[in-house]
């Protein structure tokens, strides 16, 4: 793919397109969420690490995503509704989009392009984590099961 992710755009979850390099000289953890997955309490960590490293340059962008066991049934409203109330959810949210596939979003077909698994480029389930350097260069692939602690001890390394 010959786009970098500061060529990149999304809806934020009010519909609104946002920029990826509004983002630029940021760390970015690019997440892809749920409001009804068994991971869905990393949203709490997540938003420990956001609140945590955000002065020092991190930025939190979750993408909802309802191919996985339709575990985001619900519309922008809700969700946004859900992450603020169930879990004090500060950092950018978007608009639901496909992480595989045909439709996948082109932020997540670059980031595939870019990161694979072990287990080939397909994201295999919600909450799989990218984190992107100051230069919007992804770095590092985390699964669902990383934890944010774990990612809070990796970044505590390099911020």
């Amino acid at each position: 793919m010959n786009a970098t992710f500061y060529q990149l755009s999304a809806k934020n979850i009010k519909g609104e397109e946002v920029k990826m390099n509004s983002f630029k000289g940021n760390m970015i953890l690019v997440v892809n969420t749920a409001s009804k997955c068994g991971f869905t309490p990393q949203f709490e960590g997540l938003e420990t690490l956001y609140r945590k490293y955000k002065d020092k340059g991190l930025v939190v962008l979750g993408f909802p995503c309802n191919q996985f066991a339709n575990q985001e049934p619900g519309d922008e409203q809700s969700i946004a509704a859900g992450c603020v109330i169930d879990y004090n959810v500060t950092f950018p949210m978007f608009s639901k989009v496909e992480v595989n596939g045909e439709n996948a979003h082109p932020i997540y077909k670059f980031l595939k392009s870019e990161l694979s698994s072990i287990f080939g480029p397909a994201i295999k389930w919600n909450f799989t984590k990218f984190l992107l350097d100051k230069n919007g260069k992804p770095l590092k692939r985390f699964s669902p099961f990383n934890k944010p602690e774990e990612i809070d001890r990796y970044l505590a390394g390099i911020l």
